[in-house]
């Protein structure tokens, strides 16, 4: 997580750019209810990309213009359910998301809540503002992750640490370049931003125009002797695209003495980390060469830094608390070290995902409903503790729904046929609800054991077809507005527990014990 100062975000975002191409993506400005250009982009309001949740006005009239909406989540009775808001993707691009997050008091309460953030079906993070927040400071999170399909979803969660309403600023999909952070296993991990700085830069964070993904590089100075020089480093060549500003201002050293310096600022969960360390020489001659070490560790020897500037990547890192990095010179260097960037990515591996085919059939079910489940979005299956309510899914390499149980919900509308699909289901609970239409064909759930039909709307004739799945064990079709004849395929189906009265108007007799 990082932060912004509210006045300098105030003042970029009604700074108008002269960049001629600005960053491809989508940019949506949470609660807010008309569009609106900001910093050269188009920020659209959120009602099309979310279902749930309030929009709300902040009231402090100093706050920058994305900021002065949130979108809040109800937080009573929803713990462990999740609101997303799905936005469409070019399906395998690599994406920047940003959330931005402001609280201005929104939930009546002097510090802002806790709760969990989730990218398609993996949990990124806990969003923890209350500091920042104390200090007047607008909190940020960014990861880089890569599109499966043609839609990705951020998700708002309360967990079991939610005090009040969960709640969202702005949201955005930055469409990157495919160089960057290319040496990312992007099938198996996304990147979790922990820290992204300019050395020697002390000024404002650079960002857009500067950056032309406006990825934001903070500010980070030291006792050290800093030193600004103009550059024009040849940036196409690096994989990641630093902007040349970065290059401007470096961290080195008086004559040959080492450089120490503890970076990221913050003490580090022990995890795996991807490390991307930038450096340019300003001067056009002479040999500058060194090594670099992170926590007593060789990072990279005899490191040799150009005009043409050069970065170093470590795509799995070890790191665990404090981390201290040491530059030093090598023997043979007529110069001491210099760094001028460095980005530091918390290696975060993607959780499961729901199989595609059972995705498309639970959209279709969802469509159908007039009033489906407020969590119905993002993965139905995953993180598992926020899976959808009603959906069971498996274990195992191939996740499947195997139990949609919705019974009591309220629901209304009708029951779609692509219920079918989902061919792994074992059963199937929609009672007491205010369900219409026919019943479908289910023939092609060979696993079904358990249909729980009763108390509904249904009309029409019940599907001979239900007597074709052998493995069915009990149909309560009681309490709804069925007609024609009960199939012989049911009535004398072996060990079925079927119930069909009271209720309905079937043309025959009962059979004994329905």
């Amino acid at each position: 997580m990082s932060f912004l100062s509210l006045i300098f975000l105030f003042s970029l975002l009604n700074l108008a750019q002269s960049q001629s191409q600005s960053p491809r993506g989508v940019f949506i400005d949470c609660g807010a209810t008309v569009a609106s250009l900001i910093d050269g982009r188009q920020w659209l309001p959120d009602a099309t990309y979310v279902s749930s949740g309030t929009a709300k006005n902040l009231t402090d009239p100093n706050v920058a213009p994305i900021l002065s909406t949130v979108r809040s989540f109800p937080l009573q009775g929803n713990t462990n359910k999740k609101f997303c808001y799905v936005v469409p993707v070019f399906r395998t691009g690599k994406y920047m998301v940003r959330t931005t997050y402001y609280y201005g008091g929104v939930n009546g309460r002097d510090s802002p809540p806790v709760f969990d953030q989730i990218v398609d079906g993996t949990l990124w993070g806990i969003v923890n503002t209350t500091d920042d927040y104390a200090r007047g400071l607008v909190s940020y999170y960014e990861g880089v992750f890569v599109a499966a399909g043609k839609t990705m979803s951020l998700c708002i969660a309360a967990n079991t640490n939610s005090d009040s309403d969960p709640f969202i600023s702005a949201l955005e999909f930055v469409l990157l370049g495919d160089s960057l952070y290319n040496s990312t296993d992007f099938g198996q991990y996304g990147l979790s931003l922990v820290a992204r700085h300019s050395f020697g830069h002390n000024g404002s964070i650079i960002r857009y125009p500067d950056d032309q993904f406006d990825r934001y590089w903070e500010p980070f100075v030291l006792s050290n002797p800093t030193m600004a020089i103009l550059r024009n480093v040849p940036v196409s060549d690096f994989w990641n695209l630093p902007p040349v500003k970065v290059f401007e201002t470096e961290l080195t050293s008086s004559g040959m003495e080492p450089i120490e310096f503890q970076w990221p600022p913050a003490s580090l969960p022990n995890s795996t980390y991807y490390i991307a360390l930038y450096f340019a020489d300003g001067r056009n001659s002479s040999s500058r060469v060194f090594n670099i070490s992170i926590n007593g560790i060789t990072y990279y020897h005899n490191l040799s830094v150009t005009s043409d500037g050069v970065a170093v990547f470590a795509t799995q890192w070890l790191l665990g608390g404090l981390t201290n990095i040491i530059l030093t010179p090598a023997a043979g260097s007529d110069i001491g070290p210099l760094i001028n960037a460095g980005e530091v990515f918390n290696l975060l591996r993607l959780g499961g995902r729901t199989l595609t085919r059972d995705v498309i059939a639970l959209e279709s079910v969802k469509k159908s409903l007039e009033n489906p489940p407020h969590d119905w979005n993002g993965d139905p299956c995953f993180p598992s503790q926020y899976s959808w309510t009603g959906v069971t899914c498996s274990e195992g390499p191939r996740i499947r729904v195997v139990s949609l149980n919705l019974s009591n919900m309220g629901l209304s509308g009708s029951l779609s046929p692509s219920v079918a699909n989902l061919t792994a289901l074992t059963n199937i609970w929609l009672g007491n609800n205010s369900l219409s239409g026919s019943i479908p064909d289910l023939s092609s759930l060979k696993r079904l054991e358990i249909l729980h039909l009763e108390d509904n709307q249904f009309s029409g004739e019940i599907p001979s077809s239900l007597g074709n799945i052998d493995s069915l064990q009990e149909l309560f079709l009681q309490n709804n507005n069925l007609t024609g004849q009960v199939p012989n395929s049911l009535t004398g189906k072996p060990g079925l527990n079927l119930k069909i009265f009271p209720g309905n108007n079937f043309s025959s007799s009962p059979p004994s014990g329905a």
